[in-house]
């Protein structure tokens, strides 16, 4: 991640109009559902103090609230409310208000809005937010609408915003982030080994790198997102994982031992105590500034190394999801999930604002400088020509690993769903505390995995209770 971690104030921008069934979802021949045009006011957020562009002759008929983060790229923020926002509202007659919000405030904006049953009509999440099920629309119709135009989602997209117990949508997922290992040629070159293609490949190299160079590995071990990501990637790579498919903990076995002990390794061995006290931008400033040999990140760090003209970029190459024991498997960097709130003003503006956003989805890839990739494939056709010759890059084809990357990201509650238990682990960091203590030493990694087991299955009963799982 490269997000400030403070809580910012509010960005807001705003543009009017001038007067003038199933998890596998929905066949081909479900109904096409008529989404209305957008209606009803909506009053602004008490305490945000907005940033607001001269109003046009006359007020605009509807108003659509949007809520979301400050994205990395510049470029995708700047065509999503200068370009893309602006066209829309107004076609639809419509003053579209956007609002952004760094990382760590989107958790706090969505409490606080379901807490006063107001806020805004389109809320952005980050990652799957099922915990809200309850107090959302279901989105099936979105879904609906956007497969019959552009052809069947990811699964991926599926998996993270569909209940199978309720057999409700809590969310629409319009793009997900890869997660590729970013890793210092020049380094590893130096060492005698080829680009990391499984996880014994990473502590081998990290090890004699440090030994070397005194350079570590950039794994973080720490209470924020990238940890989380990382943490879940090498849990599924070893073949443990917090549910099965069935939706039942089982996190405590021999596969999740054998990952924690590999962490514990990779930690002592090649790493240093700064990843315990990580924030979800470090790894990025540590690998700019040469300080890490590897880490696993979205190509926010190259990205803006290119933008910035880093003397360091041209090193730093991409690599695919990494080889476990069982399985070559990634976590999704991030995954943008939207929501619509049942107390939105303008649910109707809202779903509307969603399927019109998919048809433009291709120009948000590329404002997103290949970010943001399509959970609707359809919607950008050409993407692996695009990302395997990238004027940026160096080398061009710097980026064409994106499109394996594509393929082997999976979701938190793999193999299951998503859900409201795999929600509340994932923001408690449940994960994370189990193998940072064992890798510290602070406990051995068999009682790190049972204290992590046994508030994984505390979680899952609250939430069955409920109803939800």
């Amino acid at each position: 991640m490269n997000e400030d971690t403070r809580i910012a104030p509010i960005e807001r921008i705003v543009y009017s109009r001038r007067h003038g069934s199933t998890g596998t979802l929905i066949g081909h021949n479900a109904r096409r559902r008529r989404l209305i045009q957008a209606a009803g006011a909506t009053a602004l957020a008490a305490g945000l103090g907005p940033f607001v562009l001269p109003r046009r002759a006359r007020a605009a008929k509807h108003t659509l609230k949007i809520l979301q983060w400050n994205h990395f790229v510049p470029g995708y923020d700047k065509w999503f409310d200068n370009t893309y926002v602006k066209e829309w509202g107004q076609r639809n007659d419509t003053e579209v208000i956007v609002d952004h919000v760094g990382i760590p405030a989107l958790a706090t904006r969505a409490a606080a809005e379901v807490s006063a049953q107001k806020g805004h009509d389109l809320f952005m999440f980050l990652s799957p937010p099922p915990v809200y099920e309850e107090q959302v629309i279901d989105h099936r119709e979105i879904y609906e609408e956007c497969q019959r135009k552009h052809g069947r989602p990811v699964e991926l997209a599926i998996k993270s915003t569909y209940n199978p117990k309720t057999k409700k949508y809590f969310g629409f997922s319009d793009s997900f982030v890869p997660d590729p290992i970013n890793y210092r040629k020049d380094l590893w070159d130096d060492v005698g080994m080829a680009a990391p293609d499984n996880w014994l490949d990473v502590l081998a190299a990290g090890r004699k790198i440090k030994q070397k160079r005194n350079i570590p590995v950039g794994i973080g071990l720490s209470a924020e997102l990238d940890t989380a990501m990382a943490m879940r990637a090498i849990l599924y790579a070893f073949g443990g994982s917090v549910q099965d498919e069935r939706h039942t903990v089982v996190l405590n076995s021999k596969n999740t031992l054998e990952a924690v002990k590999f962490v514990k390794a990779l930690y002592q061995e090649t790493m240093t105590a700064e990843v315990l006290a990580w924030d979800p931008s470090s790894n990025n400033r540590a690998m700019l500034a040469g300080k890490i040999s590897l880490c696993l990140n979205a190509i926010s760090i190259t990205r803006e190394g290119e933008n910035k003209n880093l003397p360091v970029t041209p090193d730093i190459w991409l690599t695919q999801a990494l080889q476990g024991p069982v399985r070559r498997i990634g976590l999704e960097h991030v995954m943008d999930c939207y929501v619509i709130w049942k107390f939105a003003e303008n649910i109707a503006g809202a779903r509307k604002f969603l399927v019109d956003y998919i048809d433009h989805f291709r120009d948000g890839f590329l404002g997103s400088e290949f970010y943001n990739f399509p959970c609707f494939p359809g919607t950008v056709p050409d993407l692996e020509k695009l990302i395997a010759d990238d004027p940026k890059a160096k080398p061009r084809d710097k980026y064409k690993v994106l499109g394996s990357l594509r393929n082997q990201a999976t979701n938190v509650g793999f193999p299951g769903y998503a859900n409201a238990a795999t929600d509340e682990i994932f923001n408690t960091w449940v994960l994370n505390t189990m193998f940072a203590k064992a890798a510290t030493g602070d406990e051995t990694p068999e009682n790190a995995i049972r204290a992590a087991d046994a508030s994984c299955k505390r979680i899952f009963a609250k939430w069955r209770e409920k109803g939800l799982v």
